[in-house]
């Protein structure tokens, strides 16, 4: 069976505006939305960034149906690998179970902000796979502690543990 998605495009419109398009393509039967995580957009000319979790978790709440994703998130340079499981688990609950986490390795133009420089590839792939690690950990319910070569975590548990698909884009 093919499914039809419907892309959230955060550089091309406000977060009213995207809700209401989320809600639009869920009942013209869209299978599936995906959010870009942009911080800023590609052009000046677009003139949106809202922030991505925060139109998910409108649109979680405005629709009933449509599967959601972040398209991607990167955790590891504007957003710390354990910030990003409490949102995607919280996401999940207030989606009953729609969301599925969408990661990759960033790029520059949103990236740069925190103004950490930006990694060779290598580097960010690197550091992917260890948040990616911390994600999956942080998942488990359990009480999590980690000193690894890009990320620390110390003694982080999440409470509200449902199950979060996780997807690399």
């Amino acid at each position: 069976m093919t499914n039809f998605g419907y892309t959230l495009m955060t550089e091309q419109s406000g977060p009213k505006d995207l809700v209401r398009y989320a809600v639009s393509a869920e009942k013209r039967g869209f299978d599936f939305e995906v959010c870009s995580d942009h911080f800023s957009p590609w052009l000046v000319s677009q003139g949106h960034a809202p922030h991505a979790w925060t139109v998910l978790g409108a649109v979680a709440h405005a629709t009933e149906r449509v599967d959601l994703y972040s398209y991607v998130t990167c955790p590891t340079m504007r957003y710390h690998p354990a910030i990003v499981a409490q949102q995607a688990a919280t996401l999940q609950i207030l989606s009953d179970g729609r969301f599925t986490l969408g990661l990759g390795s960033g790029e520059n133009l949103n990236e740069h902000v925190v103004g950490e420089g930006w990694p060779t590839v290598q580097r960010r792939q690197d550091m992917l796979c260890e948040a990616i690690e911390i994600i999956r950990e942080l998942f488990t319910g359990e009480l999590v502690s980690w000193r690894g070569d890009y990320f620390e975590v110390d003694s982080a548990r999440l409470w509200d543990v449902p199950e979060v698909p996780v997807g690399i884009g």
